[in-house]
């Protein structure tokens, strides 16, 4: 019998789906990140941990992963790994056990998200081609813009963006319009040419252009039948794919590694990429993934944006699982858009304890880019403790947009020297800002108070996790 997507449950029924919906939550693992987060943050005031204190953490573990939607063999074969490691003399004798065991289930957490992670594999004489397949409904032709614009800025590499829906109505003109929309090349359309004929099209077209890889974009279905699996075999025959790349919606959890078993089942998959981990707020299907079906992920959705779509790197996401925070992510995406040398010059300024408005509008501008000051926090160490001053300090981000209208306003002498705006240049300040007076007084007393702490900042005199008060109150 077929598989079909019934609300948030499998069936083998041919009924039509009533889709119900599977409510967004803001963060990946957000859940399961605060609940380890507690359970870690008793441990560690232990001076030691005896064989019960052990037990009772494991269970603990045990029963946030379970809540995270996290496949229950796959629970059952995590806690047994981590059981023997945790129960031995490296925890008994260690002068910090509860930090000991934090780092055995950080080293189990990187194993079961897949190691090292690995790289998408392009080893092919040009043009190479890459087959994406899914369920409709997975995001996999958006995805597959996504994935030609990544392989184009970061692998320099010139693609050939293919449609071979034949069957969903405007599928290859959707294609076509986001390709249009981002300068990527897609096949032109010809119509009723079937999806084996259009591959060969497309092969050739790709020669003719000098085009680098192909990425075909097949047709999804409602279910899994005999019809769908027997053309992808006959087109993976055709094209000779370098990746065999599901393209999952992680906010199905366990569908989305059923699916991805029956699939390796049929066409044997190379990879994985899990769409919408933005809205996932348990994250067990990344964690389920490569233990149930021995596929990596390769790739993530972060949102709805053509650069909202990352390389999947196990280590980092074990670390913001654990409340470690990202750091290595949070610098990357600073440094995307960031000019080189104005970042070198902003670290020597805070190193010199000068903080300017031209320093601060830069920062602004990098929040907004990387989601506001909750995108910034997400990858931060400590996350749990920081979001939730954040929601109680009732941090207005509006506040970012107005602050930058201000300084926008400036003289570049003036972002320079805060200390030369006179009442008449305050009122012409707000004029061009569309602010009154008293919102610029407001942003002076409190840039005085930001730098003061940028400079303690700097020389790490703020604890760690934590975001001072008086940070705070300048962002409200």
């Amino acid at each position: 019998m077929p598989l079909e997507i019934k609300g948030s449950t499998l069936v083998s029924d041919g009924s039509p789906t009533s889709a119900i919906g599977v409510g967004k939550i803001k963060k990946m693992f957000e859940n399961l990140t605060n609940k380890l987060e507690g359970i870690f943050s008793n441990l560690k005031k232990a001076p030691s941990l005896n064989e019960s204190q052990v037990e009772t953490g494991l269970k603990e573990i045990r029963g946030a992963l379970l809540a995270a939607d996290v496949a229950l063999p796959v629970v059952k074969k995590f806690i047994e790994d981590i059981k023997p490691k945790a129960i031995g003399q490296e925890i008994i004798r260690s002068t910090s056990p509860g930090q000991m065991l934090v780092k055995i289930v950080y080293d189990q957490l990187v194993l079961l998200l897949g190691g090292e992670g690995e790289t998408i594999n392009l080893k092919a004489t040009p043009p190479a081609s890459i087959l994406l397949l899914g369920l409709q409904g997975s995001g996999k032709t958006t995805t597959s813009v996504k994935l030609a614009k990544n392989l184009e800025k970061n692998f320099k590499k010139k693609t050939l963006l293919v449609s071979l829906d034949v069957y969903r109505p405007a599928a290859q003109e959707q294609l076509k319009i986001l390709c249009e929309k981002n300068n990527l090349s897609v096949l032109p359309i010809i119509k009723d040419q079937l999806p084996l004929d259009i591959a060969k099209r497309a092969k050739n077209a790709a020669s003719l252009n000098g085009s680098d890889i192909i990425i075909f974009d097949t047709a999804g279905r409602t279910q899994i039948d005999l019809n769908m699996m027997s053309e992808i075999k006959n087109l993976k025959a055709e094209v000779n794919p370098v990746e065999t790349m599901l393209v999952a919606d992680s906010l199905t959890g366990q569908i989305a590694v059923n699916l991805a078993s029956e699939f390796d089942k049929s066409v044997k998959l190379t990879s994985i990429i899990l769409t919408r981990v933005d809205g996932d707020g348990r994250g067990g299907a990344a964690l389920s993934m490569k233990q149930t079906t021995g596929k990596p992920i390769k790739f993530i959705g972060v949102g709805e944006k053509i650069d909202d779509f990352e390389k999947f790197y196990p280590d980092r996401l074990a670390n913001r699982i654990l409340g470690m925070g990202d750091v290595v992510s949070l610098v990357e995406k600073a440094s995307q858009d960031l000019d080189e040398e104005k970042i070198k010059e902003a670290e020597e300024n805070l190193k010199k304890g000068k903080f300017t408005f031209e320093d601060y509008l830069m920062q602004i501008r990098q929040m907004k880019k990387m989601g506001g000051m909750e995108g910034v926090l997400s990858l931060l160490p400590g996350v749990g403790k920081a979001k939730e001053q954040m929601k109680n300090a009732n941090v207005d981000e509006k506040l970012l947009t107005a602050n930058e209208a201000i300084i926008l306003s400036m003289t570049k002498k003036e972002r320079e020297n805060p200390e030369i705006i006179s009442g008449s240049r305050r009122k012409r300040i707000s004029l061009g800002s569309g602010t009154d007076v008293q919102t610029i007084n407001r942003l002076l007393k409190q840039f005085k108070m930001m730098s003061k702490m940028m400079k303690k900042m700097s020389q790490g005199k703020v604890p760690k996790g934590q975001i001072p008060d008086e940070l705070l109150n300048n962002l409200k």
